[in-house]
């Protein structure tokens, strides 16, 4: 299974916010810069993680965006759940459209059925804290990268 961008963005977000002390305030245009991705983008994707509450925004001069929790707190299989939209792998997981012929015994779909719960199983094991273990490691990766620039 392929993350979508939209995804991997998210996760993208929440590490850099994990990377940073619990009150910092980062602004997405630093995010943006960091991962040299489109600010646009990352608006769409900040705006639906404070829609799910793991991300606080703050408004203002001063404004911006931090985690809203700890990252103990923020599952990853529940990120990937609220941010993908099409966990249909093949057509027929979609009874809507499926045509194949074949799905009324067809054994693969119940294979790939299995496949996709287990690897949502994975993801729901891991919280946001066990995937940014040293987030000294990270700022220092994310500062290196906005003196690149």
């Amino acid at each position: 299974m392929r993350l979508t961008q939209y995804t991997d963005y998210s996760l993208r977000v929440l590490i850099y916010l994990a990377s940073k002390n619990k009150e910092d305030i980062t602004t997405i245009k630093e995010i943006a810069q960091v991962y040299n991705i489109s600010k646009n983008h990352l608006m769409k994707v900040t705006h639906e993680l404070g829609k799910i509450g793991v991300i606080e925004t703050i408004r203002g001069r001063n404004g911006g965006i931090r985690l809203a929790c700890l990252p103990e707190e923020i599952n990853i299989g529940t990120i990937v759940r609220k941010t993908e939209d099409d966990f249909q792998l093949v057509e027929c997981f979609d009874g809507g459209s499926n045509t194949c012929i074949i799905s009324p015994i067809c054994g693969l779909k119940h294979v790939l059925h299995q496949a996709l719960e287990a690897y949502l199983t994975v993801l729901d094991t891991y919280s946001l804290a066990d995937i940014v273990k040293n987030p000294f490691q990270y700022a220092q990766l994310f500062a290196n990268a906005r003196e690149n620039e």
